[in-house]
């Protein structure tokens, strides 16, 4: 049994090792796991939760070297497969002195691009609460066939559907084509988890509650909105309210999001009910729910690369106490 099925991409953050400068300046790069939704997949395991996760990597190097990662972090990766014809995706990242990213992607194609609907495990899925997508595996074909198909079985086992567009407007054809397919991701989701940006990119502002009501039209119950330093604003039908954030000096920013995302559903599996269809909880619960991912968030930024700056539960726990 799992707790959480993550589906996308798996991939190498190459990052540099010098601050506040551009990739064309940057000198040097350290070799980093990353990718969202298997950034997502760790930081779940690293709360203690069952986890698997399924995506496709190069049958080579770099490909096997994440395999490793996510099983030396307890993620099951009966999901993830190997592919010969392609090679595993990888990022270039500078960081800027306070520790935002400038990326560059390598994906002409790249293995997760090629995920198809034979590979998407039906016994995994059907067997977990919660199942977690972005928009990168929605691209093109035929991971969008792949990420629809997996979706198509979550819908039918009555899973929570968590969705993180983690916008990359680089990867997209154009901003119109990405904003239409991002808002058209959500209508197979009951979460969504965006930051200010995004919000402003996909509603046309910066006015939490107004920008909350206008996804909720797409089909979502719950909208959660990361707003950096500044903490996070959740929003439903029936409740809203915004978490305060944690002061911590930022290395690096990567993986910040997807930590949060982790936090966040961690605690929303508290108030899943074998057997049932899921129901959030109330405003105080989406509280310490959020509270508790803004604290995974925050610890994600203390160190270069996304997996590696995950934090363990013990050291959430330290945090907030």
């Amino acid at each position: 049994m799992v707790d959480v099925v993550c589906l996308g991409e798996l991939l190498i953050d190459f990052v540099s090792l010098e601050s506040g400068v551009s990739l064309e300046q940057a000198p040097s790069f350290q070799k980093a796991p990353g990718g969202a939704p298997a950034n997502v997949a760790v930081g779940l395991a690293k709360l203690g939760h069952e986890v698997g996760f399924v995506g496709k990597v190069g049958d080579e190097s770099f490909g096997h070297f994440l395999a490793n990662v996510l099983q030396e972090n307890g993620v099951d990766i009966s999901g993830l497969a190997f592919d010969s014809e392609t090679r595993t995706m990888l990022a270039f990242v500078s960081l800027t002195s306070e520790g935002e990213r400038d990326f560059m992607f390598y994906r002409h194609p790249s293995a997760d691009m090629r995920l198809t609907p034979d590979d998407i495990p039906k016994d995994l899925i059907q067997q977990a609460t919660i199942f977690h997508y972005g928009s990168i595996s929605l691209i093109s074909e035929p991971g969008r066939s792949a990420t629809c198909h997996a979706l198509d079985l979550a819908r039918e086992s009555s899973l929570l559907i968590s969705y993180d567009p983690n916008l990359r407007l680089g990867l997209w054809a154009s901003q119109e084509r990405a904003k239409q397919e991002i808002l058209a991701g959500m209508r197979s989701a009951n979460l969504v988890k965006i930051n200010d940006d995004e919000l402003e990119f996909l509603t046309g502002t910066r006015k939490l509650e107004d920008g909350a009501k206008q996804l909720l039209t797409f089909g979502p119950k719950l909208i959660v909105i990361t707003l950096g330093s500044q903490g996070s604003f959740f929003y439903t039908d029936t409740a809203a309210g915004h978490v305060p954030g944690n002061a911590l000096r930022a290395v690096d920013t990567t993986g910040a999001g997807d930590g949060f995302v982790a936090g966040l559903l961690s605690g929303l599996l508290a108030y899943s009910k074998p057997g049932e269809a899921y129901v959030f909880p109330g405003k105080t619960e989406l509280e310490a729910c959020c509270r508790v991912a803004n604290a995974v968030g925050a610890l994600a930024t203390t160190k270069r690369g996304a997996i590696p700056a995950l934090p363990t539960r013990r050291q959430v726990e330290d945090f907030l106490n």
